[in-house]
């Protein structure tokens, strides 16, 4: 086998560290964040500290109402498992909404709204952010399901307890993911190259965030990036391409 010159290789390398930043979005980015920065940052947008509110009060009453049982493990393990999925579905029907006239009326919602103008301005920190006027109505519509639908009272505390905590987590990584924190770990690295594709390179694929690489794959949104092309409405979402 011939040996491939280092010097083509290294190259090569670059030219490929140069393709997926210009892709990602990287060569926009400014001086590197610090964590500690990127978590004091994360602390001054109004979602965060409204569901740890949230997290907070699902906990003591998860504590002080009644004992439960090790079943209820079954709670966080199911909601785990299920999340790339349920993401994927959220980012797809929900935030994807294409506006539709029905008579004098268009079916739109403030959660599709949001979502497009992040998609038009990927670092405007607030956007990255699940909207504060939704979670008025979110954090206890997840309560009202809890409570109908659980079996117990101890039950339904544990669901809205691993509910908050996975919104919470969810949160976290995508404002990092949109911030000037470098990735350095090999999971986050996928999880930010996959979400920067999507914001840079096509809106079409690579929907699951947090989850990056799993319901999408299953769901044939998770392409080489080199297989599809650059979109035109990256950033304007179901705008129509011009000839």
């Amino acid at each position: 086998m011939t040996r491939v010159d280092p010097r083509i290789e290294a190259a090569a390398s670059r030219r490929l560290a140069a393709d997926e930043d210009r892709i990602t979005g990287q060569a926009r980015r400014r001086e590197s964040l610090p964590l500690r920065g990127a978590w004091r940052e994360f602390w001054r947008h109004p979602s965060p500290p409204m569901i740890t509110a949230a997290l907070a009060v699902a906990l003591t009453g998860r504590v002080l109402v009644e004992t439960g049982s090790a079943w209820e493990l079954l709670v966080p393990a199911t909601l785990l498992a299920l999340f790339p999925l349920i993401e994927w579905v959220v980012h797809v029907v929900v935030l994807h909404w294409r506006p539709r006239r029905l008579g004098p009326l268009t079916l739109d919602s403030h959660l599709a709204r949001e979502h497009r103008a992040h998609h038009a301005d990927p670092r405007d920190l607030p956007l990255v952010f699940i909207p504060w006027r939704a979670l008025l109505w979110l954090l206890p519509a997840f309560a009202l399901a809890g409570f109908v639908l659980a079996p117990t009272g101890s039950w339904a505390w544990t669901f809205l307890v691993s509910s908050y905590a996975i919104m919470l987590g969810y949160e976290w990584t995508h404002y990092l993911v949109h911030s000037d924190y470098r990735p350095r770990s090999r999971w986050y690295r996928a999880v930010w190259r996959n979400h920067r594709l999507h914001h840079y390179k096509n809106e079409h694929y690579w929907f699951a965030v947090v989850t990056a690489g799993t319901a999408d794959r299953v769901l044939g949104t998770y392409p080489e990036p080199g297989s599809v092309s650059s979109s035109p409405t990256v950033k304007t979402l179901h705008a129509t391409e011009r000839a």
